[in-house]
């Protein structure tokens, strides 16, 4: 096996490390009204600490509820209690073996049948983001926020970032040289997303939708990596 099919099989199953670590939390019931966003985040902490043996996570792990649905990973907002009817989502970002992962995902609680949509058309949208960046093998950071934009506004909802993803790889990927603007799916990267890195590797990009409802009262979140699901 070559050294980029290591990579990348690293990368996917550092994936899948997380997902499974999502499963957890939603068999452990960690996310609940009446708890409060730090409360699930503490959890969280340790539950990736005793089962999964995360002892470095590559970026903070964000639990935002309600209105704080709208806010980025770079934002601090207070920390609020979760309510009975909100939406709720959970962006983690653990290392496994040096390799990292970022995966996101929304939970709503309550019957709101607006929400549900919201919630169902994260995953959907991602499809589509996907299939549009296959289809494009030119693309650009900033052609493929473009595109996150335009699917978002044509079913509805508001885009919620100020990027669309960012580069992953191994930890500390941040700290790889060169142009950061380059490495984030954001209107300030008018590079090609398949260049290889400074480094001269293959960029692997975690592709990120956050959706929002019109009158900006809360919203959703969705992150895995841009990648054709393995055969």
């Amino acid at each position: 096996m070559n050294e980029e099919n290591v990579r990348l099989a690293a990368l996917r199953h550092a994936e899948e490390q997380a997902q499974q670590l999502f499963d957890a939390i939603e068999a452990k019931g960690l996310i609940a009204p009446g708890r409060t966003e730090r409360e699930v985040e503490k959890d969280i902490y340790a539950l990736a600490a005793r089962d999964f043996n995360v002892e470095k996570h590559w970026h903070k792990r964000i639990v935002r509820a309600g209105i704080n649905t709208l806010t980025i990973a770079a934002d601090n907002p207070p920390v609020i209690d979760i309510l009975a009817d909100d939406m709720v989502f959970v962006d983690l970002g653990p290392v496994f073996e040096e390799w990292e992962a970022d995966v996101g995902r929304t939970y709503v609680l309550g019957d709101d049948p607006v929400k549900h949509r919201l919630k169902a058309d994260l995953p959907r949208h991602f499809e589509k983001l996907r299939a549009h960046f296959d289809a494009h093998q030119d693309i650009t950071g900033a052609e493929l926020f473009a595109a996150a934009e335009k699917f978002a506004a044509e079913d509805g909802w508001l885009w919620g970032g100020q990027i669309a993803g960012h580069l992953v790889g191994e930890f500390p990927h941040a700290r790889i040289p060169g142009d950061k603007d380059l490495y984030r799916i954001s209107p300030d990267n008018p590079s090609r997303m398949r260049d290889p890195d400074a480094s001269g590797q293959t960029k692997y990009w975690i592709l990120e939708v956050h959706l929002v409802n019109q009158d900006r009262s809360w919203g959703g979140f969705y992150e895995r990596l841009l990648l054709p699901d393995p055969v």
